[in-house]
């Protein structure tokens, strides 16, 4: 008897102690959870706000480190307007390409609102990002605080970008 009430005891102890929220991973190319109509039309909606933020930024200089309209670094606007939306995102451009669903190699799958990753140091890691503002099949434009020209529309289809392209994540 005491043998079954342990045994007992060990099985409720077990199933008490499973977890009941999933597990989110990003793994490559992963499907997004179907959402409904009224989702898709708040994360739409949301990308568009996103990226009105972005754009009122269109012309403001580049400054290293920079979280304002005095100046932006690539990675201080994406952080800047996300936290606008109370989507808190990590500072710096690498640590924010860990986040999300990484969508590459497929670039056709690229929507208004994903984040865009580059590697243009010599270092060969991930160390430019951009938020997307249209995507077709075969070119993605998107918004930038890069160093020579401060906020501005840049696309893949630049030689440069094409070149350095790394990865597009999904954060809505």
């Amino acid at each position: 008897m005491k043998r079954f009430a342990f045994l007992l005891l060990i099985v409720i102890f077990f199933t008490a102690c499973k977890s009941t929220s999933p597990i989110v991973t990003s793994k490559k190319g992963a499907p997004k959870e179907k959402l409904s109509r009224s989702e898709k039309r708040k994360t739409n909606q949301l990308a568009e706000q996103l990226i009105d933020a972005a754009a009122d930024n269109l012309g403001v200089k580049y400054k290293y480190a920079g979280t304002t309209r005095a100046g932006y670094d690539c990675s201080g606007l994406i952080y800047t307007i996300f936290n606008a939306e109370n989507i808190t995102l990590p500072r710096n451009s690498l640590q924010q390409s860990k986040i999300g669903v990484v969508l590459n190699p497929k670039k056709d799958q690229a929507q208004k609102g994903d984040l865009i990753f580059f590697k243009t140091n010599k270092n060969r890691e991930i160390n430019h990002v951009g938020i997307v503002i249209e995507a077709t099949d075969d070119e993605i434009k998107f918004i930038h605080s890069s160093t020579s020209k401060g906020v501005i529309i840049s696309s893949t289809k630049e030689p440069y970008y094409q070149k350095t392209f790394v990865q597009i994540n999904r954060v809505l």
